[in-house]
């Protein structure tokens, strides 16, 4: 071993000697322990069949075994050069073999294409990694909102049919909260749209920050935000959303040196209800909440329930004398005589094509809130 490790160096290889089966183990972590971190591995083992404590063959067997270990080749020597010897060896996972008496030129032809082999095994591994994160981060540009960093419409729909589907399955109640900023639009037609792009920024990471861990917060477009609340009943969902209400009333946003204040208003709708079959109902039906509470004034929090509220018609009828009980904010209460959420920012006919499609007439579920009248506050002066 001597002779033949020193003939090895003379040839330019680092060496290192395992006196037993044990202790090569050990050298590999493939014993009792992994190694520490950075500790180096070896980048190919020569390995005598006939050794103390732990046998070649079984050396070998462990080490390939061991999915903690990159691929390391094993090249087995032995004085045993039966077929059947051969196929032990083989099949114990050496990767060669190689008979004694050891012809040197012969076993540096081995070492040199099993490091070839060993090398090209890397490569494949480095750029199936580099393909990985590429794709991850592929994935990530494709369910993010590009203006705020948080869930873009597409997410929030798989989300949503994932939330709903776990809790129908455990029957488990869940909520989802649509905000929308009041009066946007008179931000960008004030300020310019780089003050309401940072004005959408600064109220997504408001949202985030008020959000538990296993909310979901997204865009759902322009100026909409949907929050997904796995677990929360109707009522917990509706004091999130004011307690939300009430931070961004208090918020003043900021852009350059100028600052800018603005409400939010919210519609709130949870499941299990009777008149909610689907996501697509549920998303309706916080849509037509934000659609009551912005004509009932902005800055408030409706929640939907058909059986307390009534429907929002096709007519954009304002919200009803239930409707008023339902409000649960301490916001502005002016009469508005027809929908004012058309000052609110960009139209949402252009966010309405989406798997979440209107149900079939006769659902019983509200239907608006969709459509937006002209701009009644186009003129409103800036913090309006």
């Amino acid at each position: 071993m001597t002779i033949l490790r020193d003939r090895l160096e003379a040839r330019g290889y680092l060496t290192s000697v395992a006196r037993d089966g044990e202790e090569a183990l050990v050298t590999v972590g493939a014993f009792d322990a992994p190694l520490a971190d950075g500790t180096p591995l070896p980048d190919l083992i020569l390995l005598d069949v006939m050794l103390p404590k732990v046998n070649g063959f079984e050396v070998a067997r462990r080490i390939k075994a061991n999915r903690s270990l990159p691929f390391i080749p094993i090249i087995i020597q032995t004085a045993l050069d039966t077929t059947e010897d051969k196929v032990v060896g083989l099949d114990s996972g050496a990767d060669d073999y190689i008979t004694k008496p050891i012809n040197l030129a012969e076993l540096e032809a081995r070492i040199r294409s099993l490091l070839r082999i060993k090398s090209l095994q890397e490569e494949v591994e480095r750029q199936h990694a580099a393909l990985s994160a590429i794709n991850d981060q592929l994935v990530r540009i494709a369910r993010t909102d590009a203006l705020t960093g948080i869930d873009n419409r597409r997410s929030l729909e798989e989300r949503l049919d994932e939330t709903f589907e776990h809790s129908r399955r455990l029957n488990e109640p869940f909520a989802c909260v649509m905000c929308d900023l009041d009066k946007f639009k008179s931000v960008n037609d004030a300020y310019g749209h780089q003050a309401g792009d940072e004005v959408l920024r600064q109220l997504a990471q408001l949202l985030r920050e008020h959000a538990r861990e296993i909310d979901w917060v997204g865009r759902y477009g322009g100026e909409e935000f949907l929050l997904i609340l796995p677990g929360a009943t109707l009522e917990a969902a509706v004091t999130f959303a004011e307690r939300m209400r009430k931070a961004v009333e208090a918020r003043t946003f900021s852009f350059a040196a100028t600052t800018i204040r603005r409400t939010m208003s919210c519609g709130v709708a949870g499941w299990p209800h009777p008149r909610i079959r689907d996501v697509e109902a549920l998303v309706r039906a916080a849509d037509n909440g934000l659609y009551a509470a912005k004509s009932g004034g902005r800055n408030r929090v409706v929640r939907w329930d058909a059986a307390e509220t009534g429907d929002i018609g096709m007519d954009g009828a304002g919200p009803t004398a239930a409707d008023a009980a339902a409000d649960t904010s301490d916001g502005p209460a002016e009469h508005t005589p027809h929908d004012l959420r058309a000052d609110d920012g960009e139209h949402r006919a252009n966010i309405t094509t989406t798997s979440h499609a209107s149900s079939p007439p006769g659902d019983g579920l509200p239907r608006g809130g969709h459509g937006r009248p002209a701009d009644e506050d186009r003129g409103a002066p800036p913090g309006a």
